[in-house]
């Protein structure tokens, strides 16, 4: 009886040994492997993501415009900064500063930088819609800031759905 006992012990010593042999190479290999599995589980997270980094570029653009009219880079003498109203300075300069600080929040896929950006949006639509003064008051402008919103949300709604509470 002491000898099958001692064979059972024997080959459940040689299982486990080769258990954590391959328990090992499998962490050793998964810890030099420079790919990600990739899962279907933040499919929204991950395109929530990419449509904050796409709109961190567009507000780069869109600053770097308004820092161009500020500097006198765009436009001729007759719309020079300092030619303009002071309601179009202000609004200018407002959305210069801002545009590059929703432009760093966005691309770090910070809670702050998506505040930051929907604040230009919402503030642009009402610039436009409510002093047309200032811009012009285009409803093209409103209804691609109406647009980027509503892509905005539907992803953040998805995204959000995706990671269990």
């Amino acid at each position: 009886m002491s000898e099958i006992s001692t064979r059972e012990a024997a080959r459940d010593s040689a299982r486990d040994a080769a258990r954590d042999n391959a328990r090992e190479s499998a962490l050793s290999v998964a810890a030099i492997s420079s790919e990600r599995p990739e899962s279907d589980d933040n499919v929204w997270t991950r395109r929530l993501v990419l449509f904050l980094r796409v709109m961190a570029l567009l507000s780069i653009l869109k600053g770097l415009y308004h820092w161009a009219q500020v500097t006198g880079f765009v436009g001729g003498e007759d719309e020079a900064f300092e030619n303009q109203a002071m309601a179009w300075q202000a609004a200018t300069v407002y959305f210069a500063v801002i545009e590059l600080v929703a432009a760093v929040g966005l691309w770090l896929a910070t809670p702050w930088g998506a505040v930051v950006w929907l604040t230009t949006v919402v503030s642009m639509a009402v610039i436009e819609l409510m002093f047309p003064g200032i811009y012009g008051g285009s409803l093209v402008v409103v209804g691609v800031e109406v647009f980027m919103l509503a892509a905005y949300l539907a992803l953040a709604w998805m995204a959000a759905r995706e990671r269990p509470p």
